[in-house]
């Protein structure tokens, strides 16, 4: 018999559809609910298939402005904000899949946004799968080292330190009611059709980079393929696992705004010394640049079975 503790298991046989609910629905949860029907080429077994093309895609927005486009974009909005816990309680027990991009807060040290959001999930009847976007840079500075998901994070901006805390929260989910939740940490992401998303308007200012000794390795994902991992995680993550989601590229960050440069035919950054970098960089721009570590990508192929449609910023930044 139907259960009313399943997400699915009160209704009528016809009416049991499957809902995904996008949490910051910004660039990349567009894409996600762009390709949830199968599009990107990896939905696996037919049973997947046929999941995905009868399910529903809801988006939690603050944003009233913002209902039109989602609606274009075949998405049902729902109107509420993260900050606000009450606002959250109509999100009990609505999704059976859930996709969790939405950043934390701009201070302190915790991430209520994800609290909130947790504790309204539990409500009711939790989804089958929860994915959360994190980031890489709670793993620290690696001093170029190689950073596997086995690698203790050693967040050292309070930026990542509030992402280490959502990522507790999303654990501490996942054991207490057997959820299955993945972790996606994410570094840079880029896409020629995203707004800011190549270093072409920093190529046209002329802004410098550090010279090669005082250079950092830095990683990225081309904002299609971050989508496509997210399909994945949903489907293929296992519970509170962790995944770098990341290309193959292996490049100083001066080297790869050399390469945008070459590629989009334009003069190559001049290099600074990080003694006087200070002096000509923004403190956010050099707070990256504290960083170096070299992103391992091996789970992600190997578990989540994704395979990059662009497996380098080369072929990437030239996409359309």
């Amino acid at each position: 018999m139907p259960s009313n503790q399943s997400p699915l298991g009160a209704l009528p046989a016809r009416f049991r559809r499957e809902r995904l609910l996008i949490v910051g629905c910004g660039d990349v949860g567009l894409r996600v609910a762009r390709d949830l029907h199968g599009q990107d080429g990896e939905a696996g077994s037919g049973e997947v298939v046929r999941t995905r093309s009868r399910l529903a895609v809801f988006a939690l927005t603050s944003s009233p402005s913002r209902v039109p486009l989602l609606r274009q974009r075949g998405i049902t909005p729902l109107l509420g904000n993260l900050d606000d816990a009450a606002s959250l309680r109509r999100l009990a027990g609505l999704a059976t899949r859930v996709v969790h991009l939405a950043p934390p807060p701009g201070e302190g040290y915790r991430d209520p946004r994800t609290q909130a959001l947790n504790a309204a999930l539990r409500l009711r009847a939790l989804p089958k799968a929860y994915v959360y976007g994190s980031t890489s840079g709670v793993y620290g500075d690696c001093r170029g080292e190689l950073a596997s998901e086995i690698r203790a994070a050693k967040a050292h901006s309070v930026r990542a330190i509030r992402r280490v805390d959502a990522e507790r929260q999303v654990r501490h989910l996942s054991r207490a009611t057997g959820l299955r939740a993945s972790i996606l940490r994410i570094p840079g992401i880029y896409a020629p059709d995203r707004e800011g998303g190549t270093p072409r308007t920093r190529l046209l200012k002329g802004t410098p980079v550090l010279q090669a000794q005082d250079d950092v390795f830095t990683n990225h994902i081309h904002a299609d393929d971050l989508a496509r991992a997210c399909l994945r995680a949903l489907w293929a993550g296992q519970p509170q696992r962790v995944y770098n989601i990341n290309d193959d590229t292996c490049l100083k960050m001066g080297d790869y705004f050399d390469l945008a440069a070459d590629l989009f035919g334009l003069p190559r950054p001049p290099r600074v010394p990080r003694s006087t970098a200070q002096d000509a960089l923004p403190l956010v721009l050099l707070s990256f640049m504290g960083e170096s570590r070299r992103m391992d990508n091996t789970r992600m192929k190997r578990e989540l079975g994704l395979r990059l449609l662009y497996p380098t910023v080369a072929q990437g930044l030239l996409s359309n």
